[in-house]
C-alpha cells in the first residue's frame, strides 16, 4: 500500500486542512527516518501541519509512529519492583529540578530513566549541567542504561541516535523553518521521546512567563491538554502541571553553579529556596500518585518530603553520578570538582525597593552571550560561568545591595554582567502581590483538576 503513497500528494492534503490516515502518517514517518523524504519536503509538510493543525488522532499516530522510527525500551526483562515513571519539562531559566527529583521519587520505589536534552535558546539544559561533572558519561549504551537504571533507582542520560530518530530529524527542520512554535509538533517530539522510555506514568510541567518557552498562558494550556491527551490516549497515564517561570527557578544559572545549588538542596534542603522545594516536591508527589507508589497527593508529599530529608535521595544522587564515571565524593566535596571560577563578585543594585519584576528570559540570553548557553547545537559551551546568590521577588533590597553573584573568567565578562543585571531586575516601593508556583493540572480531557 505505501508505494501508492506520493509525498507531494500527501503534503497537499494538509495543506489543504484534510486529515492524514494512519498508513499515511507512518509513509511520512519513515521518509522522515530513512531519508527518502528531501529537506524541502520535510519543511513543506512541517508548514502545512503548522498552518492547518492536526486532529486528535493524527497527533497520536503521528507520535506513536516517530517513536517507532528507532530503538524503544522495554522493561519486562528486568522483573521490576516498581513502575517506570518519568518527569519532562518543557524548560526554562534555573530549571535544574530533574537533579534532585530523579533520585526522590527512585528513594520512594519509583524508577526514573530520565532522558534529557542539551539547551538551546534562553533555556539552560540538564544534560549539560551534569556534564559540567568531570567523567560524567551520559552515553551509556541502553543495555548498560537500563541496568544502570534498576540498580540505582535512575538515571539521567542524553538522547541517543537511535532513540526516536524521526524526532531528531523533523526538530532539525523544524528550527529551520519557523515551524517550532506548534502544538501539534511539540506535542509528537517531547512524547515520542518520552514514550519510546517505556513508562507506565509521566508528569510534565510546562512553564509559561517571561522566561519560559511558552510565555502566553493560553499556549501553555493547549499544550498541557494535549500532552495530557495524547499521552493518556497511547497508554501512558499523564498530569500537567502549568508552573510559572516568571523570575529565575532557585538562586542560581549555570552549569556548575546549578549543580552546586541541587547538591546544597539534597544536603540541606531545609535551606533551599522554597519555590524550588515546593515545585519538587509537588512533581514529585504526581509522580507517586500516577504511577501507584502512593493512593493520594497528600500521602505522596509526605514521603517525598521524607525521601528527601532523610539523606536517601542525596545519597542516590550521588550513586548514579559514581555509576555513570562522575567522581565518588562529589556529594560530600563537590567545590573539589566543581571549580571555582578565577573571577567571583557581586553585581550591585543601582535602586532600594521591592523586587517586582526579573526579566528571566534576558537573564537566559545573557548567560548565552557568556557561552553559558548555545545558540546552535555544534556550539561549545563553558560550564563554570554563571550567577549564584539571585534575588526574587518580593524582596526587599537597598541600593548598592547585592543583586546576585558573578562567576567569570575574566574582567570582560564581569563587566558585561554589571552593566546588564541592573537593568533586569526592576524596582517598586510597593511590595508586589505572591503569584501562584503552581497555576493550574490539566489531565487527559479533564480540563482544570
Amino acid at each position: 500500500m505505501s508505494e501508492l503513497f506520493l509525498p507531494q500528494e500527501l503534503i497537499r492534503k494538509k495543506r489543504d486542512g484534510i486529515s492524514l490516515s494512519d498508513p499515511e502518517i507512518g509513509y511520512m514517518v519513515r521518509g522522515i527516518t530513512d531519508g527518502s523524504l528531501t529537506d524541502a519536503q520535510l519543511g513543506a509538510f512541517a508548514m502545512a501541519i503548522f498552518k492547518c493543525g492536526m486532529s486528535m488522532d493524527e497527533r497520536v499516530n503521528l507520535t506513536r509512529h516517530m517513536m517507532n522510527s528507532g530503538d524503544t525500551l522495554n522493561w519486562d526483562q528486568l522483573n521490576l519492583n516498581g513502575p517506570v515513571v518519568d518527569k519532562h519539562s518543557t524548560g526554562g531559566v534555573g530549571d535544574k529540578i530533574s537533579l534532585m527529583l530523579a533520585p526522590i521519587v527512585a528513594s520512594c520505589g519509583g524508577y526514573v530513566p530520565m532522558i534529557s536534552g542539551r539547551g538551546l535558546g534562553h533555556t539552560g539544559g540538564t544534560l549539560d549541567k551534569l556534564e559540567s561533572i568531570p567523567g560524567y558519561d551520559a552515553t551509556p549504551n541502553n543495555s548498560a542504561f537500563q541496568s544502570l537504571v534498576k540498580q540505582v533507582g535512575c538515571a539521567i542520560i542524553g538522547q541517543t541516535a537511535n532513540l526516536a530518530p524521526a524526532d531528531q530529524r523533523f526538530y532539525a527542520t523544524r528550527d529551520v523553518t519557523a515551524t517550532v512554535e506548534s502544538i501539534d509538533l511539540i506535542t509528537a517530539s517531547i512524547l515520542s521521546k518520552k514514550l519510546a522510555s517505556g513508562l507506565d506514568a509521566l508528569v510534565m510541567d510546562i512553564k509559561t512567563g517571561n522566561g519560559a518557552f511558552a510565555a502566553n498562558y493560553k499556549m501553555a494550556q493547549e499544550l498541557a491538554q494535549s500532552i495530557a491527551n495524547v499521552s493518556s490516549n497511547s497508554g501512558v497515564p499523564t498530569s500537567c502541571l502549568i508552573t510559572d517561570m516568571d523570575q529565575v527557578l532557585g538562586h542560581s544559572v549555570g552549569n556548575a553553579i546549578e549543580v552546586m545549588e541541587c547538591i546544597d538542596f539534597l544536603k540541606d534542603p531545609h535551606n533551599a529556596d522554597q519555590r524550588l522545594l515546593e515545585l519538587t516536591l509537588e512533581l514529585s508527589a504526581y509522580m507517586l500518585q500516577l504511577s501507584g507508589l502512593e493512593s493520594d497527593l497528600d500521602s505522596a508529599r509526605n514521603k517525598s518530603k521524607l525521601a528527601l530529608e532523610s539523606g536517601k535521595a542525596a545519597s542516590i544522587f550521588g550513586k548514579m553520578i559514581t555509576e555513570l564515571g562522575g567522581p565518588v565524593d562529589l556529594i560530600e566535596v563537590p567545590e573539589k570538582h566543581l571549580k571555582p571560577m578565577p573571577l567571583v563578585a557581586s553585581i550591585q543594585s543601582n535602586s532600594s525597593g521591592y523586587v517586582s519584576e526579573v526579566d528571566a528570559r534576558a537573564i537566559g540570553l545573557s548567560m548565552i552571550h557568556l557561552k553559558a548557553g548555545r545558540t546552535k547545537s555544534s556550539d561549545p559551551i563553558d560550564h563554570g560561568v554563571g550567577l549564584s546568590e539571585i534575588v526574587s521577588k518580593g524582596q526587599w533590597l537597598d541600593k548598592g545591595e547585592s543583586l546576585a553573584m558573578a562567576h567569570c573568567r575574566d574582567q570582560m565578562q564581569l563587566d558585561f554582567l554589571q552593566s546588564q543585571l541592573p537593568k533586569l531586575i526592576h524596582f517598586n516601593q510597593k511590595k508586589p502581590s505572591n503569584t501562584n508556583l503552581i497555576k493550574e493540572v490539566l489531565t487527559s480531557n479533564k480540563g482544570l483538576n
